[in-house]
């Protein structure tokens, strides 16, 4: 599999590493869009949001769960933003379910 995310889960391509556990890994986004921009990705690979079912209930409240750990370590007392995108429209751009998690600054609304 040519995934970019599996290859950096697996470590073969470099990443900041924030958490890893037997289901997610957290890393820092290379192209961050606020202070604070982080991904938090299933080691499973899952295509898109529309591929998950009712096996996945428990990774997407583990998924949440990490991103509340990890704002709260990161110092995101003001708040924070979970973005996932699905599919082209949606404006995914890796084949790989994962969530966006941004904070450091007041985020607008709508993002774009």
């Amino acid at each position: 599999m040519d995934c970019l995310f599996c290859k950096i889960i697996k470590g073969e391509i470099p990443s900041t590493k924030l958490y890893e556990d037997e289901l997610v890994y957290a890393f820092r986004d290379i192209d961050p869009q606020a202070p604070t921009h982080f991904l938090i990705v299933p080691k499973e690979h899952i295509s898109s949001a529309d591929d998950l079912d009712e096996n996945h209930k428990e990774l997407i409240g583990h998924i949440f769960l990490v991103a509340k750990k990890l704002c709260a370590e990161e110092g995101l007392t003001k708040g924070y933003r979970i973005v996932n995108n699905c599919k082209e429209d949606g404006g995914q751009t890796v084949d790989h379910l994962h969530f966006h998690v941004l904070g450091g600054r007041s985020l607008n609304w709508p993002p774009g």
